[in-house]
């Protein structure tokens, strides 16, 4: 008969715990990548088209089913073919090839056509495409993943792994049909591929890091950063490679190996140009042009238009390649930008640094701080002979995170803080190296690892779905994101459906105006409102209109006036050109539905360009009731980048149609103590 003591007895018995086997760490890697790419694509499902998504798709079917290539060179044939692939299986027809904005390959009226007079529905396109970019943005943890535990053990990994999973920016972009989180992937690849082939010597891996950075050419044009990466990752290996064996031997391998990935990438970039100099496809040449000419994009941009031309006469690289480099050349030199209540057109040094701070998690800010500090006093402690062999594996890295900083610090084109995409895995990357603190021995950095974690995570699920426009608790938040950054960083044209929903819920039949930047249609999404201005500007003419009191809807990036040639502050030369055209105001409209009222406008100023007037009255309106919403501040918000404000008849008068007086007291009125 069996005694308690008995079983007391086998409950004692101390079984060894075996640790998790490497085959069931990567296949919960591959969980976590799938689950962050999941999160991704259930986030965007409420939102409508990014202003750049319409032009990725559109081109990538051409160049997918037409071999077609003049529509949007400028960013990347890799991303876009990638994003459009699904539309190909399925058969998606695009328009005609006799509209006018296919022979000008003019990719936005031509994209809108597809989009919203197609054959499929928008949202169908949006997943498709979405989704292909969501497995990239998953191929990238994975990336990061197993970097990270070739440096720091799977502990390490697995911190890395998080750090990627829960990241607003990689969540926001990394299910958007663009070319940003493809680029990020090419980076961190080139470079890891190309350090891997230089120290460990092998035909296999020379061959995959000149395919790697072939690929990254075709994806996008700031591969052109990744020469000057891999040539000082390259000089600083042979130097160490010159201790032992001299300098001649390294140098020529790196000749060698030179030679042979540069071959690689121009046959890949000719691969994915269907080996066809030309970039118009041969069944719809005639009467096709490119939407912008040779002469005009060449113009002004230096030593570059002279050797872009010598290999456009030579034919030694694709048209289509050649035109989107020098595109992006010519536009790169000056950009309207918006920083936290400042405009620009050449940038600021600080514009990437402060977007970083402010888009990027308190907890990760922390953790990174926490990492730097005690890496610094461990090198302190450890400063011995070895130290350099400690430092090595993290040399490509450095390079990367070094040269792409250096190189966005200087750029004028500040017009999103997705530009600074690929230095973030470099960061998850790094950050593993506070993986060593799981441990139980040591419960209190286990502890506080564990926390921010968690916080990170946390972070993340509060701004869902609106991961695009996250901005940290620094600058208060979502909610204020729109007085820092806009455009990509905040209102990308992505929440028409969101502000559909929010007025059938709160402004059922109330007067709705509307200022929208983006790619979208609000007759598509069902929104009637009277059209402000907006960009891109070409959908019907806008009618004329006088403003009345009801429920106005602009977005982030209109509001602030990035883009309007009225940026910037309220000038007194504003204010009278304002003045002097305000008395046309009812007269204009009135000759819009009365002939007789048009044809005496005719007769007696024949010379007049009405509609000119029109247009910049509207712009000077416009910014000068802006001016004082910004200062009121919106009543509510859509997705954070639709701004709401309920405006009464009053409001109206004294910011639109009322002398100086009126509007300064009206901005007065809102800032002073309530």
């Amino acid at each position: 008969m069996f005694r308690p003591a008995d079983f007391a007895n086998v409950n004692a018995v101390v079984r060894p715990t075996l640790p998790p086997s490497p085959a069931f760490l990567v296949a919960l890697a591959c969980l976590a990548a799938l689950a962050h790419a999941i999160l991704a694509v259930t986030a965007t499902a409420g939102k409508g088209l990014t202003a750049d998504e319409i032009a990725h798709l559109t081109a990538g079917h051409a160049y997918n089913t037409r071999g077609d290539y003049r529509l949007q060179p400028e960013n990347g044939n890799l991303p876009q073919r990638l994003a459009a692939l699904p539309l190909l299986i399925a058969g998606d027809p695009l328009p005609p090839t006799n509209l006018d904005s296919w022979r000008t390959a003019d990719v936005w009226k031509y994209g809108h056509r597809f989009f919203f007079e197609g054959s499929l529905s928008v949202g169908e396109r949006l997943f498709q495409g979405r989704a292909m970019i969501a497995l990239v943005s998953a191929a990238t943890g994975l990336l990061v993943f197993f970097w990270s535990r070739s440096l720091f053990g799977w502990r390490g990994a697995f911190v890395s792994l998080l750090l990627w999973m829960f990241c607003p920016t990689f969540l926001a972009h990394g299910a958007l049909a663009t070319s940003d989180v493809t680029m990020a992937f090419f980076f961190l690849a080139s470079v890891g591929a190309w350090w891997r082939h230089l120290e460990q010597p092998g035909p296999g891996r020379a061959a995959l890091s000149a395919v790697v950075l072939g690929l990254a050419f075709v994806a996008k044009f700031s591969a052109v950063l990744l020469p000057p990466m891999l040539a000082v990752l390259g000089l600083i290996w042979a130097a160490r490679a010159a201790r032992d064996h001299g300098w001649r031997a390294p140098l020529l391998r790196l000749v060698r190996t030179t030679a042979g990935h540069a071959l690689a990438t121009w046959g890949l970039l000719w691969l994915f140009y269907g080996f066809r100099f030309s970039a118009f496809a041969p069944a719809d040449a005639d009467g096709a042009s490119f939407n912008h000419g040779w002469g005009w994009l060449l113009t002004g941009i230096g030593a570059p238009a002279k050797v872009i031309w010598w290999l456009k006469e030579w034919r030694l690289l694709p048209e289509a390649w050649l035109h989107g480099l020098t595109f992006v050349l010519q536009f790169s030199r000056a950009r309207g930008a918006f920083m936290s209540g400042e405009y620009s057109v050449t940038g600021w040094v600080t514009f990437f640094p402060w977007a970083f701070l402010i888009k990027t998690p308190v907890p990760f800010l922390l953790l990174l701080g926490m990492g730097l500090l005690a890496a610094v006093r461990r090198t302190v402690q450890l400063a011995t002979p070895d130290l350099g062999a400690r430092l090595w594996p993290l040399t490509p890295l450095t390079v990367l995170f070094g040269v792409y900083w250096a190189t966005s610090l200087t750029s004028a084109l500040n017009i999103g803080h997705r530009h600074i995409l690929p230095v973030y895995p470099v960061l998850f990357i790094a950050a593993g190296w506070l993986g060593h603190g799981w441990d139980r021995r040591r419960p209190l950095a286990a502890g506080v690892l564990t926390l921010l974690l968690v916080w990170h995570a946390g972070e993340s699920l509060r701004a869902r779905p609106h991961y695009l426009a996250y901005f940290n608790p620094l600058v208060g938040g979502s909610e204020n994101g729109w007085r820092h950054l806009v455009d990509s960083s905040l209102d990308w044209g992505q929440d028409l459906p969101g502000l559909k929903v929010w007025l059938d819920r709160e402004a059922r039949g109330q007067k709705v105006f509307l200022s929208y930047f983006g790619t979208g249609d609000p007759r598509y999404e069902g929104i009637v409102a009277t059209a402000l201005p907006t960009l891109p500007d070409f959908g019907p003419p806008r009618r004329w209109h006088a403003l009345e009191p009801g429920v106005y809807a602009i977005g982030a990036t209109m509001l602030q006036h990035v883009y309007s040639e009225i940026r910037g502050e309220w000038t007194l030369a504003h204010e009278r050109e304002f003045q002097q055209l305000r008395p046309l105001e009812a007269t204009l409209i009135a000759s819009q539905r009365d002939p007789a009222v048009r044809a005496r406008l005719q007769r007696d100023t024949p010379d007049a360009d009405w509609p000119a007037t029109w247009k910049r009255y509207e712009a000077l309106r416009f910014a000068r009731l802006c001016h004082y919403l910004r200062v009121r501040g919106p009543d509510a918000n859509v997705g954070h980048s639709i701004l709401i404000f309920r405006l009464t008849a009053e409001e109206i008068r004294r910011t639109t149609a009322g002398s100086a007086a009126d509007w300064r007291a009206a901005i007065e009125g809102v800032v002073a103590p309530k």
